[in-house]
């Protein structure tokens, strides 16, 4: 049975009738959308200590200081003001009159859709917050884009969706189901949330890639990212004009296989033309069809890719985007710099199958002028499937006879290149055969990859590694 949402007064009122819940409201750019609830509920005299809306640039920054950026709608924008706010709480409200209140400060800072609609909407909404008064806040910041062609409309998205975090925090404490409630009596048309982040004291336990991953396999957004440090990043913030070089695979687990292409293609990435060495951006990608690999997605395997690829240092993305043109358009809202994607060469096959491009009013033509008028180059990677088969690469690959003439083009044209530095060692590993020896505890997996590699599946046991197993093979 389908749980149903309490209706957005009947959310904020069970908000405003806990007299321990008080603190404040910072809005800018989309006027007092999230306050109003409170108000209009009844009884928010014992809830709002505060409310502001910071709207003149010139007032902002006189109470939060300038951004290095010199940008108001940005993530470290939004951590200021609930930070600055929070502490104004602290420092103004003698704790012995109210020991047992639990503060909060809520903050947003929004763009609304431009008047020409040449802007789409989108902001930054977070919250600092105490579940015991006795205890250091917790704190959550999120993403999100409005989708509605109306201002007046994104307004009340913003209102809800604001509503339904504070009603979050103190309702639901399971971080999943946190996240599934912000779209309480929304439409998923209407909002994208494509980022979000939950720390402090009573979330410990909680992995944010994890919310990452919800937030694509719930139909919340299409793309969320995470670095090294296991902490969810919004694109913007990293691939703002940016030389990005990708590498798509399932890393399962990462494999020499897998660094030669990256460490080939980068040294081919970084002599080309518009391409700054100190200004590309490396990145894994994950899409969701490759999470789910064994049928549903297991999320306890997602978090062992990712844990191995945070521990070696890189940048993941996961996306839901199978065709690559989709990825590259992505990309493109970001950055107008030279792109660069590293593939087999036994994928390209599938770039050229025309089923895959039904769905577009321009067919295979469509798809290809998105990907290479982005200034785009696609870097191969030969393919042996054993010793006994000839090596694949751009000069010998089956192609379609009715696509050759538009794959010699791009060929002739220097848009697809073969990766000729290559290790030949290599091709015979493939992560499928890895994670098997893995599992079944059979020796010989640690010389197919990466010393690191090995040593993190090792010591944190991830896929399945027992050494138990390892043992009773050596024996």
């Amino acid at each position: 049975m389908t749980k149903v949402a309490p209706s957005p007064k009947r959310k904020a009122l069970s908000i405003n009738l806990d007299s321990n819940i008080y603190g404040t409201f910072s809005e800018i750019g989309a006027g007092q959308e999230v306050v109003r609830h409170f108000f209009r509920a009844g009884g928010a005299s014992g809830t709002i200590a505060k409310a502001m809306s910071a709207y003149d640039k010139d007032f902002s920054d006189a109470i939060y200081g300038k951004e290095k950026t010199r940008q108001y709608v940005c993530e470290s924008r939004l951590k200021t003001m609930i930070r600055h706010e929070y502490r104004l709480m602290e420092e103004r409200l003698n704790r012995d009159n109210h020991p047992n209140t639990k503060f909060f400060s809520y903050a947003n800072t929004c763009a609304t859709v431009s008047y020409d609609k040449s802007h789409k909407g989108h902001g930054w909404m977070g919250i600092r917050y105490q579940l015991d008064a006795a205890t250091p806040p917790n704190e959550i910041v999120l993403h999100f884009n409005l989708k509605d062609v109306d201002a007046s409309q994104q307004q009340e998205v913003i209102g809800l969706l604001g509503l339904n975090v504070i009603y979050a925090c103190y309702n639901y404490y399971d971080p999943v189901e946190m996240v599934l409630s912000l779209y309480d009596n929304l439409d998923r048309d209407r909002l994208e949330i494509d980022m979000i982040n939950i720390d402090g004291p009573d979330f410990l336990d909680v992995d944010n890639r994890l919310l990452s991953l919800q937030l694509v396999k719930n139909g919340m957004t299409d793309v969320v990212m995470f670095g090294p440090d296991g902490h969810n990043l919004h694109p913007s913030e990293v691939l703002y004009k940016k030389n990005i070089l990708a590498l798509r695979g399932s890393f399962r687990p990462v494999t020499k296989v897998n660094l030669d292409m990256l460490e080939n293609g980068f040294k081919k990435f970084i002599v080309e033309p518009r391409v700054e060495e100190s200004n590309v951006i490396k990145l894994f990608e994950i899409t969701l069809n490759n999470l789910k690999a064994s049928g549903d997605i297991d999320e306890q395997d997602f978090l062992d890719r990712a844990e191995l690829m945070c521990s070696m240092g890189y940048t993941v993305l996961i996306s839901n985007y199978q065709m690559y043109f989709r990825l590259i358009e992505y990309f493109s809202k970001y950055t107008k710099a030279r792109l660069g994607l590293i593939i087999g060469v036994n994928s390209v096959d599938d770039i050229f199958n025309e089923k895959y491009y039904r769905n577009l009013n321009g067919g295979i033509l469509e798809a290809f002028g998105i990907l290479f008028t982005r200034d785009l180059k696609m870097y191969l990677y030969p393919f042996q499937e054993n010793k006994d088969q000839p090596l694949m690469n751009s000069k010998n690959i089956r192609v379609h006879p009715r696509m050759k003439p538009l794959y010699d083009y791009l060929i002739t044209n220097g848009k697809m290149v073969d990766l000729e530095e290559y290790n030949p060692e290599y091709l015979s590993i493939f992560s499928r055969e890895v994670l098997e020896m893995i599992k079944k505890g059979e020796k010989g997996w640690e010389k197919m990859v990466p010393d690191l590699v090995a040593q993190i599946i090792k010591e944190k046991m991830l896929f399945g590694y027992d050494e138990s197993l390892s043992i009773k093979e050596n024996v």
